[in-house]
């Protein structure tokens, strides 16, 4: 896995809206993380090969593949980095479709503070340690 660019925990951001990802970078930023932001998979396939993040925050609608399918080629390459889903995509269905891709949450847009404290809950320290996975059964 290739290094970490900081010792801020570091944030990878797939969303296919640009104001989003401007706004949610930002916010990071002002939340003490390291945060990149990609509007595309293939971007975020990209990213993982260059560069470690702490977690990732993807969006369920993507235009080059869906967010579920992206979960899974992350999980894939890297089984232990929490993943959490943030996407307006608001069915039962979906949480569920998302939690059995591999990711660890699944946050309702446009609940900022609810997908920060999910943030938060899932990087083990502002000092940089490595990302914890908490299982949901145990949170």
């Amino acid at each position: 896995m290739p290094p970490k660019p900081s010792a801020r925990p570091c944030v990878l951001c797939i969303d296919d809206d640009e104001d989003f990802r401007v706004m949610l970078v930002t916010r990071l930023r002002h939340e003490l993380f390291e945060a990149r932001a990609v509007g595309t998979a293939a971007e975020a396939i990209s990213s993982t090969q260059t560069q470690r993040f702490d977690l990732y925050v993807v969006d369920a609608q993507l235009t080059d593949l869906d967010g579920f399918d992206l979960c899974r080629r992350i999980r894939d390459v890297d089984p232990d980095t929490p993943i959490l889903f943030f996407s307006g995509a608001a069915d039962e269905a979906d949480r569920k479709r998302g939690i059995a891709a591999g990711a660890n949450d699944y946050v309702i847009k446009p609940d900022l503070d609810g997908l920060l404290g999910s943030i938060k809950r899932f990087i083990s320290g502002a000092d940089g340690a490595p990302a914890k996975v908490i299982p949901l059964n145990e949170r």
